[in-house]
């Protein structure tokens, strides 16, 4: 699970940097990050219970 999880972290960044620098989307990054990152904490610690080794 941890794979799939970093591959598609992988293709979500690299689809945002491309789609970013053809000038098809104009999205502040920076502010996506400062109104959610307390989302990100919980999905980060939820992957982590879910994905504990037991």
């Amino acid at each position: 699970m941890r794979g799939n999880v970093a591959a598609i972290v992988l293709v979500s960044v690299g689809s945002y940097l491309l789609l970013s620098n053809l000038g098809l989307i104009n999205v502040s990054l920076a502010h996506l990050l400062r109104t959610w990152w307390p989302a990100l904490l919980i999905a980060v610690g939820l992957s982590l219970f879910f994905t504990g080794k037991k």
